[in-house]
């Protein structure tokens, strides 16, 4: 039977105590930065009128959230190699709560941005130390549960965005975001021992060539994988640049132009992170049913519906319901191109697909706020579903692109979409690409 879009079952002992406090742990960091990143999202309005800056401005200065994730990811993929992702999640998890209580304290977009390349750091350090973390729990699993952890960032930043729309009117920006860095040193300081305490998962016995973070080990990564990590970063380049752009002008729209309540506008954020919650919640059944290449691109065709209709809608309630869809579409997409990449290149290969990832939320904000003032916000947005149709092209353009190390065996046809597997090894002599 071909392995093409198949899954490998669970291994013997997959679900030890170990792995499953493992997992845990990693789920309260993943919702902690979730939780972190919408609180400072939805007061990007209240902090717009401190600053007095204008949208361009303001995009200018909210690029030093993708500028300092962008800059630090390379060196935390590196660290990762060097220490173990296990302490430097910990340490990122740290950082992040004591650098959003920074942005309510500038009163200029100069001073913002600064301040925003320090949050932008400990957020993309933090990204990829737990992702290379997941990827490691990911192989020892067996099982293609990425997605939820995802699914709790999601959650995590469906709370953070209800909580702060609720605190919008009673609390200023600064009590606000500074209870949420007291909030998340004490979730760190819950979930770290369980991290401190064990090392990342070791490959399962016949995943011989499994290269963990922490190894010190060079990973084999031939041209082929190189390419095919470069190929997963666009692919990631693409969805988070929708993230970075609901996050960081969704709610500005429903409120400047469809002119909804401050309240409601800062639901807007939770709507889309609410439907990418229950997306990612279901991506595991969804990957196993539906196989990566149809995941990916139906996700980015369903995004590409929802973000015009959010973009284009004439009322806030139908630009709503456009977020909601644009979650969905998009909830499967970044899991699975951050948990490939780091499947053939260990945390260099996370790092370099976040780094392009992030990429996107490093063009995002400017290039948004610079259309919204040479055209309209609304216009500007339809740029999103412009890259989630690119998202989808990619991912059926590249489904049957060969993994390094892979080459179809008799009556199947090369695949990047296809798990790579001991089976995969001993038939090509080749060491596994995995993470």
């Amino acid at each position: 039977m071909p392995l093409l879009n198949k899954t490998t079952s669970g291994a013997p002992g997959a679900t030890s105590p170990t792995l499953t406090r493992l997992r845990a742990a990693l789920t309260v960091f993943f919702a902690l930065d979730g939780f972190i990143f919408a609180g400072w999202v939805v007061r990007i309005p209240a902090i717009k009128d401190q600053t007095g800056a204008s949208a361009s401005e303001l995009g200018l200065a909210l690029l030093g959230v993708s500028a300092g994730a962008v800059v630090t990811m390379t060196l935390t993929g590196r660290l990762c190699t060097r220490f173990g992702s296990h302490p430097v999640t910990v340490a990122c998890g740290v950082l992040m709560p004591l650098s959003v209580a920074l942005p309510p304290l500038t009163h200029s977009a100069l001073s913002l941005g600064l301040v925003l390349l320090v949050f932008g750091a400990a957020y993309g350090g933090i990204n990829v130390a737990m992702n290379s973390a997941a990827v490691d729990l990911v192989r020892a699993l067996r099982r293609p549960v990425m997605p939820s952890f995802h699914a709790a960032f999601s959650l995590g930043g469906m709370i953070g965005a209800g909580l702060g729309g609720l605190v919008a009117g009673h609390l200023s920006p600064t009590r606000h975001l500074l209870a949420l860095t007291v909030i998340g040193l004490l979730i760190t300081a819950f979930a770290a021992p369980t991290l401190l305490r064990y090392e990342a998962p070791a490959a399962p016995a016949d995943d011989a060539g499994a290269v963990r973070s922490g190894d010190g080990a060079a990973r084999r990564t031939g041209r082929g994988t190189r390419g095919l990590v470069l190929v997963f970063g666009l692919v990631a380049l693409c969805t988070a640049y929708g993230e970075g752009a609901l996050a960081d002008w969704g709610a500005l729209h429903l409120e400047q132009d469809l002119h909804a309540h401050p309240g409601i506008a800062a639901a807007g954020y939770s709507c889309f992170a609410f439907a990418m919650t229950i997306g990612r919640l279901s991506g595991t059944a969804l990957l196993e049913r539906l196989g990566r290449t149809r995941t990916v691109v139906g996700g980015g065709m369903l995004a590409t519906a929802g973000m015009l209709l959010g973009a284009l809608a004439p009322s806030a309630g139908a630009a709503l319901a456009g977020f909601a869809v644009t979650g969905l579409g998009l909830a499967n997409i970044f899991p699975v191109a951050i948990e490939r990449a780091g499947a053939l290149a260990g945390p260099s290969g996370v790092a370099t697909a976040s780094t392009l990832g992030y990429g996107g939320m490093l063009l995002g904000p400017p290039a948004i706020g610079f259309m919204a003032d040479w055209f309209s916000l609304p216009v500007a947005l339809t740029s999103v579903a412009a890259l989630a149709a690119v998202a989808a092209c990619i991912g059926a353009a590249t489904g049957r692109t060969p993994s390094d190390g892979e080459r179809p065996t008799a009556g199947e046809g090369p695949s990047a979409d296809r798990e790579p597997g001991p089976a995969c090894a001993r038939d090509t002599g080749a060491t596994t690409p995995t993470g």
